[in-house]
């Protein structure tokens, strides 16, 4: 298990600060990041947290999958590392053999 965790279906009003205090809770807290959408600077309703210890990120899944903030029931899992799409996209990969 990793000590990153993944934070799903935030209210649109919570920073940074606001996260990092509601899993401070559980324990340490290495970092504290809502993910923004960069046009618009709006929150994207998703962040990562990284606690100090994987016990600590067990805990805070414990305690906080499920609880309402601002009104909205949050997500609380272990972060995933991002599947590598292999960077074409489209079902192209086979065709560029041939170049």
């Amino acid at each position: 298990m990793s000590s990153k965790l993944y934070v799903g279906n935030l209210p649109y009003s919570i920073d940074d600060a606001a996260l990092r205090q509601n899993f401070s809770e559980y324990g340490s807290v290495n970092s504290a990041k809502v993910m923004m959408d960069r046009d618009s600077g709006r929150s994207k309703g998703f962040g990562f947290v990284e606690m100090g210890s994987e016990q600590e990120a067990q805990a805070a899944i414990g305690g906080l999958n499920g609880m309402s903030v601002g009104g909205r029931a949050i997500v609380v899992n272990v972060s995933k590392p991002k599947e590598s799409g292999g960077g074409f996209g489209g079902g192209y990969g086979e065709q560029r053999r041939s170049y």
